[in-house]
């Protein structure tokens, strides 16, 4: 089974052209254990149903391994356990979000894909700014309530282009 959101991404993509120019963006939201992040719509090429990927050998733990994409070999990483969630279960709504990061196609694999938001640039409040050494908050770019939500934003690229991640040359990144 393989699901893509590319009408709708396409449709999205436009709608965040006209949406960046009044004062808002748009995102995918996505769930990895009980929280809801949201990545910039921009970056995503499609979403696919999770597949196991070939292992790579001595890779770390979040690097699942690779598929076949069209004639395309991309890394899958799981963002649950790159993340730390505390349950990683592969079930029907684990799905793969295709990712393009600077110029490159890599897969996220996540729990559940909600839906595409629009959010004015005022509804985003700042990430909270945190001290502590056991919590990295460099890659949130700030906290959305939608409704009774609260959303998480992720500035995807800085995370899979991180050095940590090993998916770019460092001197590329």
């Amino acid at each position: 089974m393989t699901m893509t959101a590319q009408p709708q991404i396409a449709k999205a993509g436009a709608g965040a052209a006209a949406g960046a120019a009044q004062g808002s963006s748009e995102f995918l939201s996505f769930r990895l254990g009980a929280e809801e992040y949201g990545i910039d719509i921009l970056r995503v090429q499609e979403i696919r149903s999770f597949e196991e990927p070939t292992r790579i050998a001595n890779a770390p733990p979040f690097i699942k391994g690779v598929v076949n994409l069209r004639g395309v070999i991309v890394p899958v990483v799981d963002l649950r356990i790159k993340l730390g969630c505390e349950k990683v279960e592969y079930n029907d709504f684990t799905v793969v979000i295709v990712l393009n990061v600077k110029g490159r196609v890599v897969g996220a694999v996540v729990d559940s894909v909600s839906d595409v938001l629009e959010l004015p640039r005022d509804a985003i409040r700042p990430a909270p700014d945190m001290s502590s050494a056991s919590v990295d908050t460099a890659f949130i770019t700030g906290i959305a309530s939608v409704g009774e939500r609260m959303l998480i934003l992720m500035d995807i690229e800085a995370l899979m282009s991180s050095p940590d991640m090993g998916l770019f040359d460092s001197a590329a990144a």
